[in-house]
């Protein structure tokens, strides 16, 4: 058994101030204090783990492809899941988009996984997953 946890997971993007503003407004994260590091970032808190928002132009950017469940992709667990998915919705994600579209959401009710998911992209098109919890037993 490891005694290591998840600390926090680091988002690379071209432009600050537009996923910043994904982040703060799409997914509801609140900044937290970040080091004086060289290159321009953000960090969320999530309880006591964060999302680091890093500008990193030479990152490994999914270009123009759309939201795929199965490419690399961070999870965060929400309460409400039916909530959250009315909330994307009202930011204009919906899963009856165009796959070309960058607002595109895949809606997994059931499955495998024992809980409900959803992907979506940020603007820089790194893949999130939204989970809720498991169904009963």
């Amino acid at each position: 058994m490891s005694d290591a946890i998840l600390h926090h997971v680091s988002v690379p993007t071209r432009d600050l101030d537009r996923a910043a503003r994904f982040y703060e407004t799409v997914m509801r994260l609140s900044r937290i204090p970040r080091p004086p590091f060289p290159n321009p970032g953000v960090w969320y808190g999530l309880d006591d783990r964060h999302v680091h928002v890093t500008v990193y132009p030479e990152a490994n950017f999914r270009d123009a492809r759309p939201v795929d469940n199965n490419d690399v992709h961070f999870a965060l667990r929400v309460e409400d899941f039916e909530e959250w998915r009315s909330h994307l919705g009202r930011m204009g994600y919906d899963e009856s988009l165009p796959d070309d579209d960058p607002r595109k959401l895949i809606v997994k009710l059931t499955g495998y996984a024992g809980f409900p998911q959803l992907y979506l992209m940020d603007p820089d098109r790194n893949v999130i997953e939204l989970n809720g919890p498991p169904w009963p037993a």
